[in-house]
């Protein structure tokens, strides 16, 4: 009887569940139908404005063809229209063709103490139909949509522009829709959201790197939706997705707050590879020309050098890992303390020099601007502006009393020639007339070469090139990306320059690898308000002095007169488990928690030759093909090793060679240094293990760490 009760029950529930899934397939329909009915309405659209556009080019250019100036003008205007109107409407013909196949991916229903019950459905884009006030679609980065990200059911709230409004979620439900066709739908309180975020991890990764507003978890969510004015700094182990969560930060903050930072949003990448990498992330988001550039190239803009005159990013690499003590002491060196300190003093030393060169300005052997007048203006009046403006303005003053000063001494010039004119009879006028005009052109050109004379004497004004005084303490050594903050440093101190465009939200990513000055400069140079900068400390591979940290665990020290805050994103979404745990042991700490997500062993190989490490590559690729594996890393520790055994492997036509940090990335398989692979992700990884040593380091975690589902750990034991 019991039995025969239970699969009464069971039948119902399936039933129930049918007949659920049909009517969020009706539901499904009905919403498409609307969504197509806009791109239609929106075709329409552009067709009048093309045509509006057309019949208006035919009659100004039929009224105007006697006068240019007012065709130029018209076409002007006519550009700036079309533009303007092309534009906005070709920006959400794609928003909605994307959302014709698969218009949301998630529901939230929710009791409101003040409107009662509702239901949201939230997708990548927003749809609100003209003369509606109730959303068809809710984007998922409006503040109401928050509710969706939550790790659960029952009372919370959520930051509206009112401010926070308390709310019951009641259910949320995830969809997968492909092809505008409903797949499949799972409620919260069967764990659903670990399911599909399973299911999206489990799948190949592209060339490119995706978006995840499918799957955003809680902790992500609540950084992404951090106030604007405020500095977010997410410390993350490797595939916790900080770069994602940066780049849907910028996302939330363009859609909330377009007015203020369209086009004000600075993102700064550790090379072009990682920023090809990334750079179709922001558009499926709908958010297009997001200025993204490497700090060399940022930093390049504000000195007096090109990118030939610094060392490349490989060299770099290559002395710090091959372990070049001279060059990574002197490295530590210049990422220390020490070294800011050192600058600072030069910046002193500048500012001495010019209190001890004071001298009046003479100009006729009258002080024109008296040393205690000078020693005032220096150290009183200007003394808040940086040194090299403050040497302006004042040059400025002083050029400024020597032309008053010639201006009176020509006055008294022109006033003794006319009175000697006047005083002069007739005939002393026709004897000396000529003599008396001449003498006083000859008094006038006099008054103006004393004034160049006076100017010339003004040699402890002349300004100074920031390059010649960083080299009393760099000499003539080539330039390293750890030069390029204290020349920045030095021009902020010495010249008060700031960027030539407004930047109101900075992106770092790869910011464990960022010197305290870098991020000093940064901030001094944009003034901003808001920064989101994303890094894994234990990714750091270049060194720093025993006296210091790395920079990005103490920020709040540079960031002290900004409202900061310091998350801390121990699960792993990247990799397995097993992936995980093998690359754990290759730090000090244990304490990263990898997602649930098993997969195979990693695969240790020892290898006693070249020919033996060609036949297990070849047959790992092999394997990794077989499972259907789209990207693949064969990643060494260094250059040297990457041109090595990419060589060996040359024979499979299908790998490429990266040896140059301007190589795009286009999938495949690739053998690829550790210092170009941060960031980047592969379905399978190969290890090219040459550390004899038993105590492994941070470039092993970071190899390791690159591999989505199958890692092999090749052993090469002969070199």
């Amino acid at each position: 009887m019991e039995r025969q009760s239970g699969e009464i029950g069971k039948l119902i529930e399936d039933k129930a569940k049918e007949q659920e899934f049909s009517e969020e397939a009706d539901k499904l329909k009905g919403v498409i139908e609307i969504i197509n009915r806009e791109i239609l309405n929106y075709i329409e659209k552009r067709k009048a404005i093309t045509k509006y556009i057309v019949d208006s080019r035919k009659k100004n250019i039929s009224d105007f063809e006697d006068d240019e100036d007012r065709i130029i003008e018209y076409f002007d205007h006519e550009r700036y229209v079309k533009e303007e109107s092309y534009r906005v409407i070709d920006k959400r013909l794609k928003e909605l063709t994307t959302l014709s196949s698969s218009p949301y991916f998630g529901r939230v229903d929710f009791n409101d103490s003040e409107y009662g019950e509702d239901s949201i459905y939230v997708g990548r884009f927003g749809v609100t139909l003209e003369g509606s006030y109730e959303p068809l679609v809710v984007d998922w980065r409006a503040p109401i949509a928050s509710l969706f990200y939550t790790a659960s059911l029952g009372e919370t709230k959520y930051k509206s522009p009112d401010g926070d409004i308390d709310i019951e979620i009641l259910k949320k439900r995830q969809y997968i829709i492909k092809k505008a066709v409903l797949k499949g739908l799972f409620d919260s309180e069967v764990d659903v959201k670990d399911d599909i975020l399973q299911m999206v991890l489990s799948e190949n990764s592209g060339s490119k790197l995706r978006d995840i507003v499918m799957t955003i978890q809680a902790e992500q969510d609540n950084i992404i939706r951090q106030p604007r004015n405020k500095a977010v700094i997410v410390n993350g182990t490797a595939g916790s997705g900080k770069t994602t969560i940066a780049l849907h930060r910028v996302a939330y903050l363009l859609y909330n707050y377009r007015n203020v930072l369209q086009d004000k949003v600075l993102i700064l990448g550790p090379n072009q590879i990682f920023i090809e990498y990334i750079r179709e992330v922001l558009p499926t988001l709908g958010e297009e020309g997001v200025n993204q550039e490497t700090f060399k190239d940022f930093a390049l803009n504000m000195v007096e050098l090109d990118t030939h005159d610094i060392m490349s990013t490989k060299n770099y690499m290559e002395h710090i890992l091959s372990g070049d003590e001279k060059f990574i002491e002197e490295i530590k060196y210049k990422l220390s303390d020490d070294y800011i300190n050192e600058l600072d003093k030069l910046v002193k030393i500048e500012n001495s020099s010019y209190e001890n060169n004071l001298k009046p300005v003479i100009y006729y052997e009258k002080e024109v601007v008296s040393k205690k007048e000078l020693t005032e203006l220096f150290d009183k009046y200007y003394i808040d502006m940086p040194l090299f403006r403050r040497n302006k303005k004042i040059k400025r003053i002083i050029f400024g009393k020597i032309k008053d000063a010639r201006d009176a001494k020509v006055r008294q010039i022109e006033k003794e020639y006319k009175e000697a004119v006047k005083n002069a009879s007739e005939d002393e006028l026709k004897l000396n007339g000529n003599e008396m005009a001449y003498k006083r052109k000859l008094r006038i050109r006099e008054a103006v070469e004393m004034v160049i004379k006076a100017k010339k004497e003004l040699t402890w004004l002349l300004p100074k090139n920031v390059l010649d005084i960083y080299k009393t303490i760099n000499g003539e050594k080539m330039y390293t990306i750890d030069d390029l903050a204290p020349l920045i440093y030095l021009r902020i101190k010495l010249e008060g320059i700031k960027l030539n465009k407004e930047i109101k939200h900075v992106v770092i990513d790869e910011a464990q690898d960022y010197s305290k000055l870098q991020f000093i400069v940064i901030k001094e140079l944009t003034n901003c308000l808001g920064m989101t900068i994303v890094g894994d400390s234990n990714q750091r591979l270049i060194p720093v002095a025993a006296s210091n940290n790395i920079p990005m665990e103490s920020l709040s020290e540079v960031l002290v007169d900004m409202d900061n805050e310091t998350f801390k994103l121990n699960k792993s979404y990247r990799s397995t488990a097993e992936i995980m745990q093998y690359a754990n042991k290759f730090l000090k700490n244990n304490n990263i928690v990898p997602l649930v997500r098993n997969g195979e062993k990693v695969e240790e190989i020892h290898v006693k030759c070249d020919e033996e490490f060609i036949e297990k590559a070849d047959a790992a690729l092999v394997e990794m093909k077989a499972k259907g594996f789209e990207t693949v890393g064969i990643i060494c520790r260094n250059m040297e090793e990457t041109k090595y055994f990419g060589k060996l492997l040359k024979n499979n036509d299908y790998i490429k060679i990266v040896d140059r940090e301007n190589i795009i990335y286009s999938g495949g398989q690739v053998v690829i240094p550790s210092y170009l692979a941060k960031g980047l992700e592969f379905d399978g990884v190969i290890m090219v293990d040459t550390d004899k040593s038993d105590n492994k380091n941070k470039v092993s975690y970071v190899m390791a760490t690159r591999a989505l589902h199958k890692l092999y750990d090749i052993h090469v034991d002969y070199r």
